[in-house]
């Protein structure tokens, strides 16, 4: 099974040698990318052999020259849709990382080219695929706290600092954190309650990592280094944390804001709520949801050990479902992710995270950016 991949950053290449964990006949045949000097280094640091890979600097000359059993696309995410729609066209069996769009035009490409080609893709969406979420869905499929009437879901990153300190604080790739991260959790939403969202609401507030230090600046050099307690030395040896990359956080160029809420009403006038913010920090870390029905309420947290509760409305009782922890990305749910993948390059299975689930939690994302900016209820929909 030869793969190419489209933009060899860390995240990818961490799936790819996941993927390759899984078959001994799973091989690298070729890379595109912007800067194949860095690249070079990175699968000479992995122990792969470079003198077999081919390289080039056009991702259209890969697709056109080699012979594919599957692509990876992992460059950033404004151009996910762009070389995503390039493998479709050709009816390669495709891995796209999320966001799969982060504009209306290019979810629109998506969703054309997908009607055009049928061409099959597994959007980068683990958690769906995660034991916990598979646990969870199979309990409300089972009935025991009834049809789902509400929802509310949270997501409190402790490792938030590598969207100011990082590449990930320029808005003009990400479209702000809800394009980057909540794409996961509406995902996660959507496949819990297996619904159409409707209308949505919502406002982002940057109260935190804003200021007036100058653009460009590295925490290495600032002469408060040693003092701000966001920058790299402090975080290392006062809060004994890692940071995640050394961009002052406070400069005049540092997108995304910093926390930020979402109310989703579906097609059966069902509402779910969703919050997130980006400086809790070691402990305080959380992400999961609570799933209310008129019999029970069912809650989990992907950060705690207690497994799956459900809290029963009818008797004064707690049922606990454990959840053995999954080693592996995401709690399990990139090899799972990855096994699938294979599964679809080998013709033996579907997709479990189709692209039509990225369209719509890409989409999802576009229209609460834009009730958070205009100030309005948005309907979900091109």
């Amino acid at each position: 099974m030869k793969v190419g991949i489209i933009g060899y950053g860390v995240r990818i290449e961490g799936m790819f040698h996941i993927l390759k964990g899984l078959s001994d006949d799973v091989s690298l045949a070729a890379v595109a990318d912007v800067d194949l000097e860095k690249v070079r280094g990175q699968i000479r640091a992995s122990g792969m052999d470079e003198d077999a890979l081919h390289f080039y600097e056009r991702a259209e000359d890969m697709l056109d020259f080699e012979k594919l059993d599957g692509v990876m696309v992992g460059t950033r995410c404004n151009l996910h849709a762009r070389y995503g729609t390039e493998v479709m066209r050709r009816g390669i069996p495709l891995f796209l990382e999320k966001p799969v769009a982060t504009n209306l035009a290019d979810l629109r490409l998506l969703e054309k080219t997908r009607l055009e080609t049928g061409s099959p893709v597994v959007v980068s969406f683990p958690l769906r695929l995660t034991q916990i979420a598979q646990l969870t869905k199979e309990i409300l499929l089972s009935g025991e706290i009834g049809a789902v009437q509400n929802v509310n879901a949270w997501n409190d990153v402790p490792y938030g600092g590598v969207y100011y300190h990082d590449w990930y604080r320029d808005e003009g790739i990400t479209q702000g954190l809800f394009l980057q991260k909540s794409t996961h959790d509406f995902d996660l939403i959507n496949f819990m309650l297996d619904l159409q969202p409707k209308t949505i609401c919502a406002m982002n507030a940057k109260q935190l990592f804003l200021g007036d230090m100058p653009e460009g600046l590295h925490c290495s050099d600032c002469e408060k280094k040693y003092t701000c307690r966001e920058g790299s030395w402090y975080i290392i040896n006062k809060r004994g944390d890692e940071p995640h990359g050394d961009f002052c956080c406070f400069a005049k160029d540092t997108g995304n804001e910093d926390s930020g809420a979402a109310i989703v009403r579906y097609e059966t006038g069902m509402i779910a709520s969703y919050s997130r913010n980006f400086f809790a920090r070691h402990q305080a870390g959380r992400r999961g949801m609570r799933l209310f029905g008129y019999e029970g309420t069912l809650e989990f947290d992907f950060y705690s050990d207690e497994g799956v509760k459900v809290y029963s409305h009818m008797a004064n009782k707690r049922s606990v479902y454990k959840v053995p922890r999954q080693e592996g990305g995401h709690g399990g749910g990139d090899t799972a992710l990855a096994r699938n993948f294979l599964e679809v390059m080998r013709g033996e299975a579907k997709s479990k995270a189709t692209l039509q689930s990225g369209i719509l939690s890409a989409l999802m994302c576009i229209r609460a950016r834009e009730s958070a900016e205009q100030d309005h209820f948005c309907t979900v929909a091109f």
